[in-house]
């Protein structure tokens, strides 16, 4: 059947061959390409999923809309990472805790159409839901990204400020397309777990924001490759979930040195280096490919303190890097009122960028303002269609 449905197409095709050869005024002008789309860049902010454009007047589209806004919307936050899916279509992961507790917060999977920002939908397809570690705060979604073979990664914060390191890195087994999906956690004792980064040789990358393994830890392979003792991951967790039977780990880069207090975001650049960002101090840094210190990107001015104000150039959380090697940042904008612990102001976020010029970074310019919690980023390079 298949090959006589071919045959009349052939026919027709041999036909176009030859009158595509007359000379005609349409045959002699070349058909012009179509330029690639820009690069996206991602953040969720106030539980909604945005877009924008790469470079200014940086054009903003709403991808996902809160349930706040919207009784069918859903509640975006963290770091989104955007991969090729099945059946030639783009997947998106990012935070999703739509109705939390019930059902528990976790991460929603999206079929992404569209390649430019202004004709982007997004419709989930599934959800990643772990349990969490027991704790005195609200388990929070953050990091994700995938090992070369498909397997998706996360991390999960867990306490934030006291108590034992109880952040998770987990490891998710295809198909995603389901509520069910299953899983095995690698580590279930980080501090204050965030952005995650993966290289070419699968190794995992951490920000750690506290504790004595604080800074960005670096685990190594094997992994799991299912949720049982038969792949790896034999042994249970306090909550009675798969956990791994062993996982290599070291502190890749310790916190405390270069005004790196809060290890958060993590970026990779278009040479190889990593550019971590640390909240409370309001820096990011550059390190190479070793993990060695290489110089300072961002740093408030000199004399600026965290108060009923966040420093004029922002807190930096989620990072993320262009084609054109600019870094994206998302500004949680932290302030400190009298009596009470440091935390993101109301609607005082910003999303910015950092361009270079002969490679010297530039001062950051704002891509949106006046947001609520911005803290994730993610930078997506569309196929040309």
């Amino acid at each position: 059947m298949r090959r006589s449905a071919l045959a009349p197409v052939v026919a027709v095709l041999g036909t176009l061959t030859v009158v595509s050869a007359l000379p005609s005024a349409a045959a002699s002008k070349p058909e012009r390409a179509k330029p690639a789309p820009a690069a996206i860049v991602f953040s969720g902010e106030n539980n909604n999923l945005n877009a924008y454009s790469p470079t200014p007047p940086f054009v903003k589209q709403r991808v996902i809309t809160t349930i706040a806004y919207d009784p069918r919307g859903l509640d975006i936050n963290a770091q989104i990472c955007v991969w090729k899916g099945p059946k030639g279509s783009t997947r998106l992961i990012a935070g999703e805790d739509t109705h939390q507790p019930n059902p528990p917060q976790g991460w929603g999977i999206f079929d992404l159409r569209g390649n430019r920002v202004g004709n982007l939908r997004a419709s989930e397809v599934g959800k990643l839901t772990p349990t969490y570690q027991t704790g005195p705060d609200n388990a929070e979604n953050y990091g994700c990204g995938l090992l070369e073979d498909g397997r998706l990664l996360t991390t999960d914060v867990g306490d934030q400020a006291v108590g034992p390191p109880s952040g998770q890195l987990i490891v998710w087994f295809p198909p995603f397309e389901s509520r069910t999906v299953k899983y095995c956690k690698l580590d279930v004792s980080i501090g204050t777990a965030q952005s995650l980064y993966v290289d070419s040789q699968d190794h995992i990358y951490v920000a750690s924001a506290r504790g004595e393994r604080a800074g960005v830890l670096r685990y190594s392979g094997p992994f799991p490759t299912g949720d049982d003792g038969a792949h790896g991951c034999g042994r249970k967790d306090s909550t009675g979930a798969p956990l791994a039977d062993k996982v290599t780990s070291e502190t890749f880069i310790k916190a405390g040195d270069h005004n790196l207090g809060t290890p958060s975001g993590i970026a990779v650049t278009t040479t190889g280096h990593f550019y971590v960002s640390s909240v409370f101090t309001g820096v990011i840094n550059e390190y190479d490919a070793s993990g060695a210190f290489v110089r300072t990107i961002l740093e408030p001015p000199a004399g600026e303190q965290l108060g009923p104000r966040s420093y004029s150039t922002g807190t930096p959380l989620g990072l993320g890097v262009g084609p054109d090697g600019s870094i994206y940042y998302a500004d949680i904008a932290v302030i400190i009122k009298p009596g009470k612990l440091p935390g993101p102001g109301d609607a005082n976020g910003t999303v910015r960028r950092i361009a270079f010029r002969n490679g010297v970074p530039q001062p950051p310019q704002l891509m949106d303002t006046g947001l609520g919690f911005p803290d994730g980023i993610g930078v997506w390079n569309p196929p040309r269609r």
